[in-house]
C-alpha cells in the first residue's frame, strides 16, 4: 500500500538529489535564500530550525511595494508583538502555519477594507469544503482584528463553520484497536494513556514517567488546569510492559519525544492499521473516558476533575447522556414488569 505523502509546512521544499530527499526553507515570493533543514519533519530539530528560518523571513515580508494596511503587513506586525511571543512553542507553530497560509492567499488585501461580505466571499467561500481550515482561518482572522482594534468587527455575524464533531469510540472500536496492538507495543501504551488519563495529544506526547508514577498527574496545556488522578488497573498493565529507556513515556524510533504533529501522525497510522474509520480520532479517546466514567455512575464533579474541565456544564453532558441511557433501560424493564402483572382482559 502506498503511504500518503505528508504535507510540509509553508515555504518548505522537498528536493531529491541522487535518490535522497532534502528539505529546505525558502520564500519564493521574495527570492529568498534556501535554508537547509533537518530531514525528519517530525523531529524537534526540524521544528526549531523551521522556527528560526521563519524568524528570519518574517521581517522581509513587508516590502516597499506592500501597503502597511495589507493583511500581510498586519500578520508581520502581529508575529513580532508581545502577544504572539507569549504563546507556547506548539501554539506558535499552529498560529504561524495558518497565518502564513493566509498571507499567501490574501496578504495583498487591505486590512481596513475587510467587510462581512468580502470575508465570506473571498476568504471563507474557497474553504467551503474544508470546515476545519475555514474555522481556523476565521479564528486567526478574528485574532488579528481584535489585536489591531478594527471596528466595527467585520466578522460579526459570520457563522462558525461546522466540522464533524469528534466522537467517543465505541466498545467494538476499542476492542479492534486492542486486538491489533497488544500490551507491550508503543501504540497500545499511547492509546492507554489517552483512554485512561483523558489527555489530549498535546498533553500525551510529553508525558514523563515521573508524572504517571506520581498518580497520573499533569497540567492541561489548553487550559492550564492541573489534573490529579490515579493510575487505573488497565493503564498499569500497559505501563508495566513498557520499557523505561527515556524520561518521556512515548518516544520516536530515534529515542526522542514526539512533536505534537508527529504524535498525531503516529496515532493516525496506528488507528488505520487497526482497520478503524477516519471518524475514530485520537482525541475521541478523551471523550471515551468521559463516557465510561458517566456509565460507571461517576458524578459530574468527579468527571470534571478527571478530565480537567473548566466548567461543570462540560462534564454534565456526559452524565446526562448516561442518565438517559440508564433511564431508557429502566423504562423498558418497568414496562415488562407491568405487562407481566397486568390482568388479562377476557370477555366475561
Amino acid at each position: 500500500m502506498t503511504r500518503k505523502r505528508r504535507r510540509l509546512p509553508p515555504h518548505v521544499e522537498a528536493n531529491t538529489v541522487k535518490g535522497k530527499v532534502y528539505l529546505s526553507f525558502r520564500v519564493r515570493s521574495q527570492n529568498g535564500p534556501r535554508i537547509r533543514l533537518p530531514d525528519d519533519p517530525t523531529s524537534e530539530e526540524f521544528r526549531l530550525a523551521y522556527a528560526a528560518a521563519m524568524g528570519t523571513a518574517t521581517p522581509m515580508t513587508v516590502t516597499k511595494k506592500e501597503s502597511a494596511d495589507s493583511i500581510s503587513a498586519k500578520i508581520s506586525a502581529y508575529m513580532k508583538s508581545p502577544a504572539y511571543r507569549a504563546l507556547s512553542d506548539s501554539s506558535k507553530d499552529s498560529y504561524s502555519s495558518r497565518l502564513e497560509q493566509m498571507r499567501t492567499d490574501h496578504g495583498h488585501r487591505a486590512f481596513s477594507g475587510l467587510t462581512k461580505e468580502r470575508i465570506e466571499t473571498f476568504i471563507m467561500a474557497p474553504l467551503a469544503n474544508k470546515p476545519g481550515a475555514a474555522l481556523d482561518t476565521l479564528k486567526k482572522l478574528r485574532i488579528l482584528i481584535n489585536h489591531f482594534g478594527l471596528t466595527p468587527d467585520p466578522t460579526a455575524g459570520i457563522k462558525r463553520p461546522k466540522g464533524g464533531e469528534i466522537r467517543a469510540w465505541t466498545d467494538a472500536e476499542m476492542s479492534a484497536f486492542e486486538r491489533r496492538w497488544l500490551i507491550g507495543t508503543k501504540q497500545r501504551t499511547a492509546y492507554s494513556l489517552m483512554l485512561n488519563m483523558g489527555t489530549a495529544r498535546v498533553d500525551t506526547h510529553l508525558l514523563t514517567w515521573h508524572q504517571v508514577d506520581d498518580g497520573a498527574c499533569y497540567r492541561r496545556h489548553k487550559t492550564g488546569v492541573a489534573v490529579d488522578m490515579a493510575v487505573s488497573e488497565d493503564l498499569e498493565r500497559a505501563l508495566s510492559a513498557t520499557p523505561r529507556k527515556h524520561v518521556t513515556v512515548i518516544n520516536t524510533e530515534y529515542g526522542k519525544p514526539f512533536t505534537v504533529d508527529g504524535f498525531s501522525r503516529f496515532m493516525r497510522d496506528a488507528i488505520t492499521a487497526a482497520g478503524l474509520p477516519l471518524s475514530c480520532q485520537p482525541h475521541g479517546l478523551r471523550k471515551t473516558l468521559g463516557r465510561l466514567l458517566a456509565d460507571a455512575g461517576c458524578s459530574a464533579h468527579d468527571i470534571m476533575a478527571a478530565l480537567g474541565h473548566t466548567t461543570l456544564a462540560e462534564a454534565e453532558r456526559y452524565t446526562r447522556e448516561a442518565d438517559r441511557k440508564r433511564g431508557g433501560k429502566r423504562a423498558v424493564t418497568q414496562l415488562n414488569e407491568h405487562r407481566k402483572n397486568k390482568p388479562s382482559q377476557t370477555a366475561s
